[in-house]
């Protein structure tokens, strides 16, 4: 029997889990995995973790489940593949279908014969050029070469300030990691908001939790130099002149696709420049199979192709290309929902699907997405805020979007939502969602159900929103609605807004009518803490006969702009 030959290219998670998948469907096939690094497998999601201690162990980023290190006589031994390190592809010959190599150590060249080739070169990190790229103390966070040396600098103790270039994942994981070590660390990011998923309003209580932690937030800010002395990083200064001292810098401007091999080797780029592959993960190359950071794959919110490298989307893929390169076109990967999930301090961020900004981008038909805030479970069990907009489109009002941030359990809620997205559930079904409730867990009515419910409510007409945006805009034009607060004068006195609203409490509004404008078309805003109270308050004056009533979507705790108190 002719044994199958199976060369993967790169060891990390798309490689890794292509070939693993493709040795336990066929005990006899030749499968060499290549990898210009020495390390394999590596958990790069972690590099953040350990670079901020929160595990002191390397080999914990090497590690499987069992804790048992995935190096070349792991791969020999538990898989049966052979394993090269440190060892670069240089070329793809495609009419030989053979690869060929060269060893980053001694230089020595040799080729390998293939059946079936897996492409998973990852991505390469985007570096700004600007004058001071190359000091010393600037790097990126890609590898576990710039994972080792940044937890260097944290373990030597004398680096003070840092200055991180970007606000995305990458960004912010690494700015928590630096302030972890002790330094004073600024970020600064292009665009007008960092985690560019997230709508900004929701993206601007993540950077106010960020300054809270001590953190300098600098958005709409452009680097033009990195300032050095005698070789080594000093400064960054920013495009306005103002200089920022630092004796490292972390350039997060995000990542591009790793497609040189395959660009050369003559295979489709899309327009990402990530590899063209088809749902089978197979490329315009009929024996050349393409995975993880390296590719484009489908959305499938609007079924254009998409540069995704997020870790779990590179090893659904390896899986897929191993499969596949064992037994033929059988399997495929759908695509992706975009969803995502990192934490910031005490906070955590995520998302699914579309983002308002997004749907608006696609020309998304019929929107509509509302705020809800509130805890994740009782108060008796230290619940934690959650502040989420959930979005839904079309005639059919389906879910397409969900975002949450806060520093309660949001993995549940993106967790829950990315599989309504998947069932293309509508508001319908989500208001009656079956999902596990006890105290020390959820509420009686899930956040994720409540913010169902609020979506229903407006629907149906029984609520009309307005979002703390969209309030802030009013304001800056100059409009002055009608604001009322609803909470106790306790709870006015420890903390307000101070936008010109007038405390009225719940229990006190239908006593205090003749304070309201007596023109009942004059808009009227209402709001609490979360607004609960604040959308109580809406049948009430419109039972007396007001016609303008809305109430501000998640109440103070969604409200990210300054504040009196």
């Amino acid at each position: 029997m002719e044994r199958k030959k199976i060369v993967v290219v790169g060891g990390s998670a798309a490689g890794a889990k292509a070939a693993a998948k493709a040795r336990r469907l066929d005990e006899f096939a030749e499968i060499t995995l290549i990898q210009k690094t020495a390390e394999l497998s590596m958990a790069s999601c972690g590099y953040p973790y350990y670079i901020g201690g929160v595990f002191n162990d390397r080999r914990e980023l090497l590690c499987s489940p069992a804790g048992v290190v995935r190096d070349t006589t792991f791969f020999a031994k538990a898989k049966a593949i052979e394993a090269l390190v440190e060892t670069e592809v240089v070329a793809i010959e495609r009419a030989a279908k053979l690869v060929r190599c060269r060893r980053v150590k001694t230089g020595e060249e040799f080729s390998r014969p293939y059946d079936t080739l897996i492409l998973c070169t990852g991505a390469k990190a985007r570096r700004l050029p600007v004058p001071g790229h190359d000091l010393a103390g600037v790097t990126t966070l890609l590898t576990m070469a710039d994972t080792d040396y940044l937890r260097a600098v944290r373990d030597g103790g004398t680096v003070r300030q840092a200055v991180v270039v970007g606000g995305g994942l990458i960004g912010v994981e690494a700015c928590e990691a630096l302030h972890r070590a002790g330094m004073e660390v600024a970020v600064v990011e292009a665009l007008d908001q960092v985690l560019t998923f997230l709508d900004r309003d929701l993206a601007m209580l993540v950077e106010n939790h960020m300054r809270a932690k001590g953190v300098r937030v600098e958005t709409g800010k452009r680097v033009a130099e990195f300032l050095g002395r005698e070789g080594n990083l000093v400064g960054v200064r920013l495009a306005d002149g103002a200089v920022i001292d630092c004796q490292v810098a972390v350039v997060a401007a995000g990542v591009a696709p790793n497609s040189d091999l395959a660009r050369d080797a003559g295979l489709a780029i899309g327009p990402s420049g990530g590899i063209v592959v088809d749902a089978y993960m197979q490329t315009s190359d009929e024996a050349i199979f393409a995975a993880g950071d390296c590719v484009e794959i489908e959305s499938r919110i609007s079924g254009a192709p998409v540069f995704a490298p997020m870790g779990d989307l590179a090893n659904l893929e390896g899986r897929v290309a191993g499969e596949n390169a064992i037994c033929g076109r059988t399997v495929t990967f759908p695509g992706t929902y975009h969803t995502g999930i990192c934490k910031v301090f005490d906070y955590s961020a995520g998302i699914t699907g579309l983002s308002l900004a997004a749907a608006a981008k696609l020309g998304l038909a019929d929107c509509r997405a509302v705020v809800n805030a509130g805890p994740d479970k009782p108060n008796f069990m230290g619940g934690k805020l959650l502040v989420s907009r959930i979005l839904v489109a079309g005639p059919e009002r389906r879910l397409m979007g969900f975002q949450c941030v806060g520093p309660g359990d949001v993995g549940r809620q993106v967790a829950t939502a990315a599989m309504a997205i998947l069932g293309k559930l509508r508001v319908e079904a989500l208001v009656h969602a079956d999902l596990p409730y006890a105290p020390p867990y959820s509420l009686a009515i899930d956040h994720f159900i409540a913010s169902a419910h609020i979506m229903e409510n407006t629907l149906k007409g029984r609520m009309a929103g307005i979002s703390a945006s969209e309030v802030w805009a009013k304001l800056q034009k100059g409009e002055r609605p009608f604001f009322i607060d609803g909470r106790t004068p306790q709870e006015f006195e420890e903390m307000h807004l101070g936008i010109g609203e007038q405390l009225i409490p719940l229990g006190a509004l239908r006593s205090r009518l003749a304070e309201l404008p007596a023109d009942k078309d004059a808009e009227i805003i209402c709001f609490c803490k979360i607004s609960l109270r604040g959308y109580e308050m809406i049948p009430i004056l419109r039972a007396h006969g007001y016609r303008n009533v809305r109430v501000m979507e998640g109440g103070i705790m969604a409200w990210p702009y300054p504040r009196k108190k």
